[in-house]
């Protein structure tokens, strides 16, 4: 039978099994790591069908039920990597206008709920994110909210209509330096993300978001199985940093979706480069509120599909 086993820098030593262990099974379980360790078997396909087996460890990437709990009430539950999850979760309530700013959030908290006390199947445990934030801001959730769980993929998962879509936004304000995020500087970004991507480099799998200065050098990378979840955390990082409003531009190592577009759009930021190819509907939000937009960013070529507001 394949095992699965916990993939991390330092691992957790085993409770000491004793008459004590029926009390440690409530307990609250450890952290979860972002990447696990699972038995596998290579098979490798030779000349004339002969086929050559091996019993070998590989390493996936975590993928957790993160919970965000605004004020108690939970929101919405996402599929997602185990890490830098203060982030993520201020990152998701900037770009989703749950906040207005990182000030109206008051306190992060996050804690594993073990998949028995959570409802899910045993050895799957989850993790529930806690944030309190301003009372307006709450109010303004209640007044909106709506179910999104699982929302790794589409990014709209439980909108009930199309004006439930939120695309319409005010145009963003020019800036002197749009210019300045030419194809050099994305190629330069884009270069460097591969070695910052530590996850990725160990399991594949994981999407990275990067923040770049208009010299084109990465100041901060951000990993997640999900591609929203990867800017969201890259946005939470900006803002707890004071940086939110900078010159530069964001990197991701996806493709460029509405949804990305439109989450860039939500806190300023101004331009965006992907490695992979944009939607059409990624573009016309882009032209339409004056976002830089580069899509199939691969040195020494990319690609302009929207110049951007100057």
């Amino acid at each position: 039978m394949n095992a699965t086993t916990e993939h991390a820098p330092a691992p957790v030593p085993a409770p000491d099994a004793g008459p004590g262990a029926a009390d440690a099974a409530c307990a609250v379980p450890p952290a979860i790591a972002a990447l696990r360790t699972h038995a596998v078997t290579r098979h490798r396909l030779g000349e004339g069908g002969a086929v050559s087996i091996q019993a070998e460890p590989q390493v996936l990437a975590s993928e957790v039920p993160i919970a965000l709990v605004f004020n108690g009430i939970s929101h919405a539950v996402m599929m997602g990597t185990p890490s830098d999850l203060e982030d993520f979760a201020l990152g998701f309530a900037l770009t989703e206008g749950i906040l207005d700013s990182a000030a109206d959030c008051y306190g992060i908290e996050v804690r594993t709920v073990a998949a028995q006390a959570a409802g899910l199947p045993a050895g799957m445990d989850g993790i529930e994110v806690q944030l309190d934030v301003a009372s307006r801001c709450f109010a303004r959730l209640k007044d909106r909210r709506r179910s999104m769980s699982g929302r790794t993929g589409c990014g709209v998962c439980g909108v009930d209509s199309f004006a439930a879509l939120d695309l319409s936004f005010d145009p963003l304000p020019a800036h002197d330096w749009i210019a300045r995020v030419d194809a050099d500087t994305v190629c330069a970004a884009i270069a460097a993300l591969p070695p910052l991507q530590l996850l990725n480099a160990e399991a594949g799998a994981v999407h990275a978001a990067g923040w770049a200065g208009l010299d084109g050098q990465l100041t901060d990378v951000l990993e997640d199985v999900g591609r929203h979840n990867a800017l969201d955390k890259l946005v939470g990082r900006l803002s707890r940093t004071g940086r939110l409003g900078e010159a530069g531009f964001v990197v991701l190592s996806s493709r460029g979706s509405h949804e990305l577009v439109r989450k860039c759009a939500k806190v300023g930021i101004a331009a965006l480069a992907t490695i992979s190819a944009p939607t059409a509907m990624g573009v016309q939000m882009a032209e339409l509120i004056g976002l830089r937009f580069w899509g199939l960013c691969r040195p020494p070529k990319a690609v302009l599909y929207a110049p951007g507001r100057t």
